[in-house]
């Protein structure tokens, strides 16, 4: 994941569902075929890590056959042994510069930081290769408060580090956030719908 010049569109980092069903791979492959993706991060609420490293292994095959980048979500110990692009770390607290030493300089760490202008900058100095905010609107991740988007714009002007906006987006929002967002993270809001391309076109509109 590489940052980008505002004045540009911000790029689409895509999220999957916590539960992942037949159908989702050709889901995935569909839109990944239909638009520049960034980044795929694999969000699994399962424990099973039997079940993670079946799933992680079709999906890194469906990312890397495209040139995208996969990231796995709280699971570090299995980016090395899948061969995955990096680790997306839902807690702020987390030990990137041990984690950055154990996955050396190439792979990517990734940290949310809620709404917490504070926590972002201590991730983003021990190393974190991009920060995400969120929810942008009221939504059931992280603790539930909205990072707004003067944090955003503000980040933007002030800090290097790439920064996602998470949680909760809508084409308004998407409207409002793209000047000062580099990333939009996008999950639930498309997944949920009965043609994800379709829903992701409509959430993109104004981009577009």
């Amino acid at each position: 994941m590489t940052d980008q010049n505002q004045t540009e569109h911000p790029q689409i980092y895509l999220i999957s569902p916590p539960q992942i069903d037949d159908g989702f791979d050709r889901a995935l492959a569909t839109i990944l075929d239909s638009r520049p993706i960034a980044c795929f991060r694999l969000a699994l609420a399962e424990n099973d890590e039997s079940r993670i490293m079946r799933t992680a292994d079709r999906m890194r095959e469906i990312c890397h056959a495209r040139d995208i980048a996969i990231v796995i979500e709280r699971h570090a110990l299995l980016v090395e042994r899948l061969g995955l692009d990096g680790v997306h770390l839902s807690d702020p607290s987390a030990r990137v510069r041990d984690l950055r030493k154990a996955l050396g300089r190439e792979a990517i760490i990734g940290v949310h930081c809620g709404a917490s202008r504070h926590a972002g900058l201590v991730a983003a100095e021990a190393g974190a290769d991009y920060i995400s905010f969120g929810p942008v609107a009221p939504s059931a991740l992280g603790d539930g408060v909205v990072a707004g988007e003067d944090l955003f714009s503000w980040w933007s002007e002030m800090i290097e580090v790439p920064v996602v906006a998470e949680g909760g987006l809508t084409p308004a929002l998407v409207g409002t956030l793209a000047s000062s967002t580099d990333f939009l993270g996008i999950g639930d809001e498309i997944w949920q719908a009965e043609n994800p391309l379709e829903a992701l076109n409509a959430l993109l509109a104004r981009l577009d």
